[in-house]
C-alpha cells in the first residue's frame, strides 16, 4: 500500500488540472505496477533506459541529471540496481574520483522485458480511444506540456 492509500479518500476538486493529476497517478500506478512483475519501478527503468540509450557507462552524476533527480538518490537507485544484479559500478578511467553505472547482460534482459510489457501497457490505454481521439489528446498534452 503507498502513501496515496493509506491518506484514504478526499475532497476531490473538479476540474481540469485534477483530472489530469488523477489521470496520470493512474497510469502511473499500471506502469508501476506492470513494473513490479519484473521487480523494478518507474525510477529503476528510467536508469536501466538511459543506460541502454548511451550504450555505454555512464556517471552517476549524469545519470542524476539526466533522471532529474540529486545525487544521493541516484546512488541509492544503483545500490538497488547493483544488488538486483542490473548494474555495475566502475571507475572512470579519466576521472578516478567518478563512479560510472553500466549494465549487465541481466540488466540489457530485464530492460527489453520491461520495454516490451510498458509497450502492451500502452498500447492498452490507448486502444481505449479511437484515431481521432488519440490524436486530439495527443495534440492537446504536447500544447499543454508547451505552455510555461
Amino acid at each position: 500500500m503507498d502513501y496515496k492509500e493509506e491518506a484514504g479518500p478526499c475532497d476531490r476538486r473538479q476540474g481540469l488540472t485534477p483530472a489530469l493529476f488523477r489521470a496520470a497517478d493512474a497510469c502511473e500506478a499500471k506502469l508501476e505496477s506492470v513494473l513490479a512483475t519484473l521487480g523494478l519501478s518507474l525510477p529503476k527503468f528510467h536508469v536501466l533506459d538511459h543506460l541502454v540509450q548511451a550504450g555505454a557507462a555512464l556517471p552517476l552524476g549524469e545519470l542524476a541529471a539526466r533522471n532529474a533527480c540529486v545525487k544521493s538518490n541516484m546512488t541509492a537507485l544503483i545500490d538497488r540496481l547493483e544488488a538486483d544484479g542490473l548494474v555495475v559500478r566502475s571507475q572512470d578511467p579519466s576521472d578516478r574520483r567518478s563512479v560510472r553505472a553500466q549494465l549487465t547482460p541481466l540488466g540489457v534482459d530485464r530492460h527489453a522485458e520491461a520495454a516490451r510489457l510498458l509497450d502492451a501497457e500502452e498500447r492498452a490505454v490507448v486502444e481505449a480511444f479511437d484515431d481521432k481521439e488519440q490524436r486530439d489528446l495527443s495534440s492537446l498534452l504536447e500544447r499543454l506540456a508547451a505552455t510555461k
